[in-house]
């Protein structure tokens, strides 16, 4: 079935944020919302200071496949992270060694504490293709924190803007986050997932996706 999407303008009034869906739990099928964001602006931003000294973000250089993978899946635990499971250290490496991808990590006293991923395109444009904490982080602010630096540092690299796309099977707060960043919606989506899809992939067979047409949400 090919894929039908909707081209919209929205505020934070207009967007629904999702329930409460981190015990998500493979089922027959599953219908998900996704939001795409972008910013098109250095100015835009809305930055998030923290004054902590114990935490700070680095970029990884030469990542260890086996440390990629556990931030992976730490930090996608809950949230059907389940498209790179499959992938080989040889897969991670030659995927990390790409000149238009980077890696930070937020370390907390040592500790890695999350991570995020940007991807530079060749329109122009920075994608961060993954952000997120180990749930052991969670609830300290520093989501907000991390999402300032990563669009910092998406915007030492962007030419024109800075999107991504978050989804109802994400943490609760993370559209929510976007938007208080700076980030502004411009495009909306359902899908309907079998069991099969969300155990094998989540972004990376859009063909096998039930999709269809999204109206504004109106009454927050």
């Amino acid at each position: 079935m090919s894929k039908r999407t909707t081209d919209i303008s929205l505020s934070l009034e207009d967007v629904s944020l999702p329930s409460n869906q981190t015990d998500i739990k493979p089922m027959s099928s599953i219908e998900v919302t996704r939001t795409y964001l972008q910013m098109m602006s250095v100015n835009e931003q809305k930055p998030a200071l923290l004054t902590d000294e114990r935490i700070h973000v680095e970029q990884v250089v030469e990542c260890p496949p086996s440390f990629y993978r556990y931030l992976y899946c730490e930090v996608g635990r809950n949230y059907q992270w389940v498209d790179r499971l499959s992938w080989t250290d040889e897969q991670i490496h030659a995927y990390l060694s790409k000149p238009n991808i980077s890696l930070w990590v937020l370390y907390c006293a040592g500790a890695p504490g999350g991570y995020f991923e940007l991807r530079q395109n060749e329109d122009g444009s920075v994608q961060i293709v993954f952000l997120g904490l180990l749930k052991e982080f969670m609830g300290r602010g520093l989501g907000k924190y991390m999402l300032t630096i990563a669009v910092k540092q998406a915007w030492n690299k962007a030419i024109n803007r800075i999107w991504v796309h978050t989804c109802t099977l994400d943490h609760p707060a993370a559209l929510s986050n976007y938007l208080k960043r700076g980030f502004k919606p411009f495009r909306q989506e359902t899908y309907v997932l079998t069991k099969k899809e969300t155990e094998d992939t989540r972004q990376e067979t859009g063909n096998t996706f039930s999709v269809q047409a999204l109206p504004l949400v109106d009454n927050i």
